[in-house]
Parts: C-alpha cells; sequence; structure tokens
C-alpha cells in the first residue's frame, strides 16, 4: 500500500517528485517519510522552510489516505483545513518526517461520523527529527469527506 500512495503522491502532486518524498515506513504507530537535503536546501546549508511545512502536510495527508483505505473508505476527498509548524531547530541531515497515526478511538469516531454524514475531520500530528532531537512540530487538521 505504501507503494500505492508514493506513486499516487508523484504523479498527483508534482511537487513530492521533485522533492524526492519518499514514504519509508508504515505500521500501526505511525507513518515515516523521507526527503533528501541535497534537493530541499536553502541558501544558509540547512533544509528550506517551504519544503519541511510540505514535508509534514504531506505525511500528515498521507496518513489520513492511508487510514481511509484501512476503514475501506472512498477517500477521493481529504483536504488539510488548519495547521500550525513550529520550528524548533535547523535540519541539517536528510529530512526525516515521524506522523503519529491517532488512537483507535479516534480513529473509530471518524469513522462513525463519515458514515452517518459523509464527512468528518481528525487531527494529526507530525515531528522531523534530525539526531533524536525534534526540530519541527506539526498539528493538522484534516477533513475526510465521501463527496
Amino acid at each position: 500500500m505504501i507503494k500505492q500512495l508514493e506513486k499516487k503522491l508523484h504523479e498527483e502532486i508534482p511537487l513530492t517528485k521533485v522533492m524526492k518524498l519518499k514514504i519509508d515506513t508504515y505500521n500501526d504507530k505511525e507513518l515515516i517519510t523521507s526527503a533528501p537535503l541535497d534537493i530541499n536546501i536553502n541558501d544558509k546549508g540547512t533544509a528550506f522552510g517551504g519544503s519541511l511545512s510540505t514535508m509534514t502536510i504531506i505525511s500528515s495527508w498521507s496518513l489520513c489516505w492511508l487510514i481511509s483505505k484501512e476503514l475501506e473508505i472512498d477517500s477521493k476527498n481529504i483536504v488539510v483545513i488548519k495547521n500550525e509548524n513550529l520550528y524548533l531547530k535547523p535540519v541539517r541531515k536528510d529530512i526525516i518526517c515521524y506522523t503519529h497515526k491517532p488512537s483507535i478511538e479516534e480513529i473509530s469516531i471518524l469513522k462513525e461520523k463519515i458514515d452517518k454524514k459523509g464527512s468528518s475531520s481528525i487531527k494529526i500530528k507530525s515531528k522531523i527529527i534530525e539526531d533524536d532531537e525534534v526540530c519541527v512540530e506539526f498539528e493538522g487538521t484534516y477533513v475526510i469527506q465521501l463527496f
């Protein structure tokens, strides 16, 4: 499923292909994505803020897509409606983003609301970590609609 997701991102969101965004791992706790520093670098030799923002937003969107697939929801319409990034430290190596899967309870509530109303929202959190230190913290609210 992660290869299907990576292909979808590269075909439908061309920026992800240019950034060389890669889907590395997905399990019951998190989605891990990465992108090389050399293509996402700024004039200071660190990761470009726009690339960091894109990584967190796309990684969180990707987790919503994966959850939708697991719930057997036709998720053609997933959108971020609110997000915030905190840039705590510069990223000097390849970008690695850890997107935390919501709890089983949160996912159950999402499914119930989608089944009842045709749409629901869920909060997703991501962190970009380098050398065991959090460089970027992200929280976004995503809406998943059936229509």
